[in-house]
């Protein structure tokens, strides 16, 4: 899963797919052909960012940022579109538009969200978060984060079913970085297999995250050998989708892991 933010203020690449102040589309297009071609069997898009501290966005402004370049890659290219969005609003329009899939942090808790996208009909990721994006590195706390993580997943999936999304829509997301210390980050990729085991398919976004820059001291642009060998300690660990902000070289480190398990199936 290629991650494409139309945001001006992501913490990995906010703001470069920017002219002025506006998006530049052709620029989004570019970037979008360059990761298809490099293996990305889905693509992102985020019109809000939901790094520690950021401010929330109107759904307006939201869908000014993300229709346009779903509208475009839906048009051109053959790739599955994810709309990283808890808007309402925005998940009827990203259906309309050619979206294929939705991501939501918030995991549609947000008033109306269950209704809006059990109405789509789509693929639906329910990521966890403790708290909300402006407060969630505020002292974080468990008691267990793995047990936690689970329970609150899965009590997601249960209100998706009483809506008439049926279990088989539905992905997992433990939510790197979302409401965890570096110590419920290091102990959530160690139980990833728990999470595994609930039976759905797991989306696990370690690209460029804190964790490496706490861990290592790396800023964010040198974080890419560290992305590659996180993404292979979650697929070995379970999970099915890898999002990423570099596509071309997870992908090879995936099909590097991938290549040995098969070749010692066989």
């Amino acid at each position: 899963m290629g991650v494409i933010n139309t945001t001006p203020d992501s913490f990995s690449d906010g703001g470069t797919l920017y002219r002025g102040a506006r998006l530049d589309v052709e620029q989004a297009m570019a970037r979008a052909r360059e990761m298809v071609a490099a293996g990305a069997a889905i693509l992102d898009i985020g019109g809000e960012s939901t790094r520690p501290g950021a401010q929330p966005v109107s759904p307006h402004e939201e869908m000014d940022r993300v229709l346009p370049l779903v509208m475009r890659i839906a048009a051109e290219l053959a790739v599955v579109i994810s709309v990283d969005t808890s808007s309402p609003a925005l998940m009827r329009a990203a259906a309309s538009a050619g979206a294929g899939l939705l991501n939501d942090v918030r995991a549609l808790t947000c008033d109306g969200a269950l209704e809006a996208a059990a109405g789509t009909g789509l693929p639906i990721c329910l990521m966890h978060m403790q708290g909300d994006p402006v407060t969630m590195q505020v002292a974080p706390h468990y008691v267990d984060v793995v047990t936690e993580v689970a329970t609150f997943l899965q009590d997601r999936v249960a209100a998706c079913e009483r809506y008439g999304i049926a279990r088989e829509r539905l992905l997992l997301d433990p939510g790197f970085g979302f409401g965890k210390s570096l110590a419920h980050n290091m102990q959530l990729l160690q139980g990833l297999p728990r999470l595994a085991a609930m039976g759905l398919p797991l989306v696990v976004g370690l690209s460029r995250k804190s964790i490496i820059g706490k861990l290592l001291g790396r800023d964010v642009q040198q974080r890419l050998p560290a992305s590659l060998a996180l993404a292979v300690l979650a697929a070995e660990r379970g999970a099915t989708v890898i999002r990423t902000h570099d596509v071309a070289a997870t992908a090879d480190a995936v099909a590097m892991w991938v290549a040995l398990e098969e070749w010692a199936a066989t």
